[in-house]
């Protein structure tokens, strides 16, 4: 009776998740047990013709892969298991390839005193489910779909590819669905910030699984197919090392501009998380110029319907532009503190310095011009040029202005005037808006005003200031998942934009 009472505290003093998340891993486990069942139904229950050793070793080989992970954006990782899977999803019965792969996967960070239970059995979970799902595939499309080219039997290359697609298409289901429920993240952001890149490398790695399969089955050097299996994985192993640098670079880059733009917000306390709003607004508004466009609402970029290679809507990335506004004013890194933190208005000496941290900002970003895709530099050179024409520092008007920098020009603006400065009070968000359709045509694309003030109707998040320095400093996820003076004399113009 003391042991039981004794199992039930420690029990107890486990570490629960959220209530959604405890559902939907109940779900999830409960998902993984009907699949079994259905895949049992369907193909019948059959032992793998293997020695118990050789059932150790490919559990062995799942251990090792995972264990290997290489980390991405967002506390995600990517591991090169899904290799081993299909491998498996080939080999053995449909069944039993799932089960393997619950059993012995190892999650990366294992171990730890902060890694909790239920993210182990989560993780295990939803690549046992991706794996049968991948199973599912490869016997569907091998068995029913015959597919011949002349002589060539091609169905088991549709069959892997097929299985690849699956396994590809359930993992980054059930990933980003569990870092949505953990962190209240966009669903689309986490799709694209984590595995946009990697949809086709699952695609064409997934020969090397069957290569292992087939190689298994029929042995090139030993008389035992482990040893293939093994020489087959010895470049697998080297690739995961440059997969693990570059994630690694891209890693210290974000993190050198993020401390950049830091040290530069720390300068002036008012200005605390400038460029973060802005680059939630401008990418709230590319994504919505892109829907818009696709429904026929707007022309084609350019006078006359031609598009423009500077702005072109066909290539507006919003990614790129939520990067291009986070750095928009790193220029001013170079400014001189007695301009940067002035108490009052500028001299017409000190305005035309501080209208020099575009061009400053594109030259401290030269050295990094491998890293980022141009659009970025055109919205540091250009989000403060106007409609008009009176704009800096090149003085573009109308379409001229890349439509990157035009976004986040109206977005750098809305927060400046809804942010407090030394020399003004903050305008109320209704009162910005007002000036920012007041400006149509002048200061800003009227198009793009017409579009911010639907997207402000809805209400979003950024919308007033204090709700947003909040919402950004509070939604910090504990769960560590798979894991920005007037420009011309009697000119109408809106505040200085930061």
């Amino acid at each position: 009776m003391q042991r039981l009472r004794s199992l039930w505290a420690r029990l107890q003093a486990l570490p629960m998740p959220p209530r959604p998340i405890l559902l939907y891993l109940l779900a999830l486990l409960l998902g993984l047990l009907a699949f079994e069942l259905l895949l049992l139904r369907l193909y019948g229950f059959a032992w793998p013709q293997r020695a118990w050793w050789e059932l150790l070793f490919w559990g062995g080989i799942v251990a090792w892969s995972q264990r290997i992970a290489v980390y991405l954006p967002m506390s995600a990782s990517i591991s090169q298991l899904f290799v081993i899977a299909l491998a498996l999803a080939v080999l053995f019965p449909p069944w039993f390839a799932p089960l393997l792969v619950f059993l012995f996967y190892l999650s990366p960070s294992l171990g730890r005193p902060s890694y909790p239970w239920f993210k182990d059995l989560f993780n295990r979970t939803q690549m046992a489910l991706s794996t049968a799902f991948a199973a599912l595939a490869w016997r569907s499309l091998t068995e029913a779909v015959p597919l011949f080219l002349g002589p060539w039997d091609l169905s088991a290359g549709l069959g892997i590819a097929g299985a690849s697609l699956a396994f590809f298409l359930t993992n980054i289901t059930l990933v980003s669905f569990v870092i949505h429920l953990a962190s209240g993240a966009d669903l689309g952001k986490i799709w694209l910030e984590n595995w946009r890149w990697l949809a086709a490398s699952y695609l064409f790695l997934s020969p090397l699984a069957l290569l292992l399969a087939r190689g298994y089955e029929a042995p090139l050097v030993g008389g035992w197919g482990g040893w293939t299996v093994l020489l087959f994985l010895i470049p697998l192993y080297y690739s995961r090392h440059y997969w693990d640098e570059a994630v690694r670079l891209r890693r210290a880059l974000d993190t050198s501009l993020q401390l950049l733009m830091n040290a530069l917000e720390a300068k002036d306390p008012q200005t605390r998380l400038h460029s973060e709003r802005v680059a939630h607004i401008a990418r709230d508004l590319a994504q919505a110029y892109l829907a818009q466009r696709e429904g026929a609402s707007f022309p084609k970029e350019g006078p006359e319907g031609q598009s423009l290679s500077q702005g072109n809507a066909g290539n507006l990335d919003p990614g790129v532009v939520y990067l291009g506004a986070r750095i928009h004013d790193i220029g001013k890194m170079g400014l001189p503190d007695r301009i940067l933190l002035k108490d009052g208005l500028l001299s017409p000496e000190e305005r035309a310095l501080m209208e020099s941290h575009p061009v400053l900002g594109v030259r401290l970003m030269a050295p990094a011009k491998a890293a980022f895709k141009e659009a970025v530099y055109r919205i540091i050179r250009h989000h403060h040029e106007r409609w008009d024409g009176r704009g800096y520092p090149d003085r573009l008007a109308g379409h001229e202005i890349p439509l990157e920098a035009r976004i986040v020009g109206l977005a750098d603006a809305y927060e400046a005037m809804t942010s407090d400065r030394s020399y003004r009070k903050a305008k109320t968000p209704e009162e910005a808006l007002q000036e920012m359709k007041d400006l149509a045509g002048v200061q800003f694309d009227p198009r793009l005003v017409e579009l911010f003030t639907e997207l402000w109707e809805k209400d979003p998040v950024w919308k007033d200031r204090e709700v947003f320095l909040s919402h950004s400093t509070s939604q910090q996820s504990s769960l560590d998942w798979p894991s920005p003076s007037p420009l011309g004399q009697g000119s109408k113009t809106s505040d200085e934009s930061s």
